[in-house]
């Protein structure tokens, strides 16, 4: 699969509806968060160090999206927080999830010390342990988290 990774700077820019629906459909609320957290102007992914990415196939369909913020758990300012990482089945097992991970830690590198992430998905433990986290649930919000420094 070829594929197109994006800094997001304008969410209403992009299509992601689809990816939306097949969330919803699998029990995730997430990307109708995004949605709605964006358009409001809950998080824009705007913030010192913050940022969205997503991928787009060979069509120019947008096949994930995953972003970093400052996490809202921590005071420490070196601490971000995976959010809204999403990739459509038919895009899954083919590289396409640690291609837009791999992005978003390599654009984390330079603002922050430790990436952090929560989920209740043993596919999802899977993948991140896989791509380099730890397994860490010392703390309720957080399942994983990566070291970022150098």
């Amino acid at each position: 699969m070829g594929s197109k990774i994006e800094r997001v700077d304008d969410l209403k820019a992009i299509k992601i509806a689809h990816l939306i629906q097949e969330s919803e459909a699998e029990g995730y609320r997430f990307l109708t968060r995004l949605a709605t957290d964006y358009a409001d102007g809950t998080n824009r992914f705007n913030k010192p160090g913050e940022a969205l990415f997503s991928i787009r196939d060979e069509n120019g369909n947008v096949v994930a999206i995953g972003g970093v913020n400052q996490s809202p758990f921590s005071e420490d300012t070196q601490v971000a927080r995976l959010q809204r990482f999403y990739v459509l089945d038919e895009a899954r097992r083919k590289g396409v999830g640690s291609l837009l991970l791999k992005e978003i830690v390599n654009h984390s590198r330079d603002a922050f010390k430790k990436l952090t992430v929560r989920t209740e998905s043993s596919k999802a433990d899977a993948f991140y342990r896989a791509n380099g986290f730890e397994l860490d649930d010392s703390t309720s919000e957080t399942t994983h988290v990566l070291n970022l420094s150098k």
